[in-house]
């Protein structure tokens, strides 16, 4: 069973930096794919940042470009958003997703189109 878990999210200063954490179990195989989404609510969804867990390619939109970093640990169970120069427009639940990687980890991000998804973590940018 696949399971997804965000951890890390909370307040933060504009211009401050914070890292949030996607727990992940039950793949059977390391060629996935996993990624970052965030909502406001009356707003699309947006995919953050994607990487490919076995080959480390990733993919980051160009609202997050040069300020999140995506990343794994070294066990791949766990991925990371380190996410610095915050603004408030970044404000948002961020959610975990995971699936199969069967095309290109933007095209993951983009059409997000996963079957694995965590319960969300909020984050906000205020000061």
């Amino acid at each position: 069973q696949v399971q997804l878990v965000e951890s890390g999210g909370g307040l933060v200063q504009p211009g401050g930096t914070l890292r949030i954490s996607c727990a992940a179990s039950g793949f059977t195989s390391d060629y996935i794919g996993i990624g970052w989404f965030r909502q406001v609510p009356g707003k699309e969804r947006e995919g953050v940042a994607c990487i490919s867990v076995s080959g480390g390619s990733t993919y980051y939109a160009d609202s997050v470009k040069d300020r999140f970093t995506i990343s794994t640990n070294n066990a791949k169970n766990t991925v990371y958003l380190q996410m610095n120069s915050l603004k408030p427009e970044d404000t948002a639940v961020y959610y975990c997703a995971a699936d199969p990687l069967i095309s290109t980890v933007q095209a993951m991000c983009v059409f997000q189109s996963l079957d694995y998804w965590g319960q969300g973590t909020q984050v906000t940018v205020s000061s």
